[in-house]
């Protein structure tokens, strides 16, 4: 039976990990990592069924705990959350989802993080465009409730090509679009946050649907799937 809930040890666990971020201390309490890390696994595939429900899920990748650090100058070996994403199946089915669990800073996020050149440049064509049908999903109130506004890394002016006074500039600009909704400890350790997790993830379809038409579509709104 899959975990429903995440646990209180598992954030204490992160936290006492946070405050002994070395490897002779993972080493002496790994099997105490192993315990929580195939509980918050379970937990992730709970909300990978759930998921399902209401989408075609390729793929569930759960994050190893170990950093990089090879060109960090963070050298800490590990990561101190627990985190995975799910991959939308097929290529008519654009965006994904991500869940962190990590104490005092618990999120999910949803969209598109760094679209690859293409499709940044079929994005920000259609917003030069028009912008109406993304407006009026994003200011939708239920949808602002739930993910407040889009967000993501962006240039302090047009990108090359386009023009610094178009009324669109602000979405224009964007190099991601994103939206992202944290949660606290105490949501975190309620019995019903994989449905709340799931919730948002309802949420953000009619943004998907627009996005995944724009990318798997020209200009004129022909095909580009075979």
């Amino acid at each position: 039976m899959l975990e429903s809930n995440i646990t209180k040890s598992t954030l204490q666990f992160l936290n006492t990990l946070k405050k002994n971020n070395n490897r002779d201390w993972f080493a002496e309490h790994k099997s105490d990592f192993k315990v929580e890390e195939v509980k918050v696994k379970s937990f992730f595939n709970h909300v990978l069924e759930m998921l399902q429900t209401h989408d075609e899920i390729e793929k569930l990748k759960v994050f190893r705990i170990y950093r990089d650090v090879r060109f960090s100058k963070n050298k800490t070996p590990y990561k101190h959350n627990f985190s995975a994403s799910f991959s939308r199946a097929g290529q008519h089915r654009r965006g994904g989802y991500y869940l962190q669990i990590e104490p005092g800073n618990s999120f999910i996020a949803t969209g598109f993080w760094n679209p690859e050149k293409n499709d940044l440049l079929r994005i920000r064509k259609e917003w030069e465009i028009d912008t109406s049908d993304l407006v009026e999903i994003i200011d939708n109130e239920k949808f602002k409730k739930v993910w407040g506004p889009l967000v993501g890394d962006e240039l302090k002016t047009a990108p090359k090509g386009f023009d610094k006074e178009d009324p669109n500039i602000e979405f224009i600009r964007k190099k991601q679009f994103i939206f992202v909704k944290s949660f606290t400890d105490k949501e975190v350790l309620t019995n019903d946050f994989a449905k709340q997790v799931n919730d948002c993830f309802v949420t953000i379809r009619p943004y998907f649907d627009l996005m995944s038409n724009i990318l798997t579509t020209n200009l004129n709104g022909e095909s580009l799937l075979d």
